[in-house]
């Protein structure tokens, strides 16, 4: 118990860290009542985001704390944080017109804001198969850990 009390901590923290980014970035960009009326329109899939997020987290810095070898397993972390971040952002891109009309990202954004549903659930997918990507190593690991101290 007291092994998964530090991962648990940490994923806790990248659940927060999460929030905290999408909070911040729509905010800067929108204002916090816009913020605020996002979040409560979407907050299923944002916390769910994040929660998905804190638990590979969690389970990644398990598996790191089992065993010293390393594998893959970073990387999913990274490239599914960072599709969890970006599809949380992107539920409220479409308001950077009003920041960066110069740039011409209007089409892009416009693109985005048309999406933005389908993005979660993409992310949401990325989320998924992280913790089951993560998850199934660390069962593994732990597995492996457990034969080797029964000899």
């Amino acid at each position: 118990m007291q092994t998964l009390i530090k991962p648990g901590l940490i994923g806790t923290l990248a659940c927060v860290l999460l929030l905290a980014v999408y909070f911040s970035v729509l905010t800067l960009v929108s204002g916090w009542e816009f913020t605020l009326t996002q979040f409560t329109m979407y907050w299923y899939f944002i916390v769910t985001l994040a929660v998905g997020f804190g638990v590979q987290i969690g389970l990644y810095t398990h598996l790191r704390r089992i065993t010293s070898h390393t594998d893959a397993s970073g990387k999913v972390v990274t490239v599914s944080g960072a599709t969890s971040t970006g599809s949380m952002i992107a539920c409220c891109a479409h308001y950077l017109t009003n920041v960066l009309p110069v740039l011409g990202a209007t089409g892009v954004v416009a693109l985005v804001a048309q999406y933005q549903t389908q993005l979660f659930w993409v992310g949401l997918a990325f989320n998924l198969a992280g913790v089951v990507y993560v998850g199934n190593k660390a069962v593994q690991a732990s597995r492996h850990m457990a034969l080797m101290e029964g000899h």
